[in-house]
């Protein structure tokens, strides 16, 4: 398109750009690249409602929900996105070289380490109460993925701080409690502090109840070794997404290093395996987007 047609027909660019972001935002929402997977969807101003129920752990497992670590970050060769070898208490190379980052001794290092951190993701089976955007939902059962803030919000649940609260167990058939999902666009971020449990009562009938048991995804099988690359696959990611690859080749090619670089390893600190920090946040849908942007490259 030459500079003339694209001042010609700027406007109707702006109108084909905005059809497309509502179409992405739209696909976002409803299109999960698994089925079992539900998420509550937002409006375009970002915010979304919705009435869950979280479920008993599956038929055979101990545990309403199991936490998954991974990484998501863009580098100079690409995305990584990946889970977490320290899921399964292994050793992960993006934690590794987080580590290292973060004893360099230098301020920049610990920002790049803290846009590589890990991130906390929880996985629980729910049943759809209320979605208002989605009424096809409504009596079913799906996976749910959430973050530290919803996990804070039913630990609070289970072990109040205050002697006039009682304690219930949200996962509780009988006794558990509906949860009001709230979410609000907080500076550009889906925020999840209005969030809120209803009083406690039965979910349904028993024989309502057992149905919804039946249909109870199971929640341990997503730890299994299998579902996770090997170290080395992750190691190759990991470069080429960092552009270590290339680093290699320089120095293979006796190119010499910038000073800063020189600096650097001149002066490395001990390393600790755990000195890098980790997060925890509610940033899914961001990171999907991220992820299907990354899966086209």
């Amino acid at each position: 398109m030459s500079f003339a047609d694209l001042k010609r027909n700027s406007s109707s660019n702006f109108d084909k750009l905005n059809k497309e972001l509502s179409k992405l935002n739209t696909s976002n929402q409803s299109n999960n690249s698994d089925d079992r997977l539900w998420r509550c969807a937002t409006d375009k101003a970002g915010n979304g409602y919705a009435v869950i129920r979280f479920l008993p752990a599956p038929n055979g497992e101990d545990f309403p929900f199991v936490r998954i670590w991974d990484h998501g970050f863009q580098g100079p060769g690409g995305w990584y996105i990946e889970k977490s070898l320290t899921t399964l208490g292994e050793a992960d190379p993006v934690s590794e070289h987080n580590s290292k980052l973060w004893n360099s001794g230098l301020e920049s290092d610990k920002e790049v380490a803290r846009k590589q951190k890990r991130r906390l993701s929880y996985y629980s089976n729910i049943y759809v109460v209320k979605d208002p955007a989605n009424p096809a939902n409504e009596g079913k059962v799906f996976l749910y993925k959430y973050g530290k803030k919803i996990f804070d919000k039913i630990q609070d649940l289970m072990a109040p701080q205050f002697e006039d609260e009682q304690p219930v167990n949200p996962f509780d058939f009988w006794n558990g409690a509906n949860f009001k999902l709230k979410v609000r666009n907080l500076e550009g971020y889906p925020n999840y502090d209005k969030s809120e449990f209803e009083a406690p009562g039965a979910l349904a009938s028993d024989d309502e109840l057992e149905a919804i048991y039946q249909k109870q995804y199971p929640l341990q099988e997503m730890l299994e070794r299998k579902n996770f690359k090997t170290y080395d696959e992750l190691k190759t990611k990991l470069n080429k997404a960092l552009g270590l690859n290339m680093e290699a080749a320089r120095q293979a090619q006796n190119i010499p290093e910038e000073p800063a670089q020189q600096e650097r390893v001149r002066a490395p600190e001990p390393i600790k395996a755990d000195a890098a920090p980790s997060i925890s946040s509610d940033d899914d849908d961001d990171l999907d987007w991220f992820k299907q942007l990354a899966d086209e490259d």
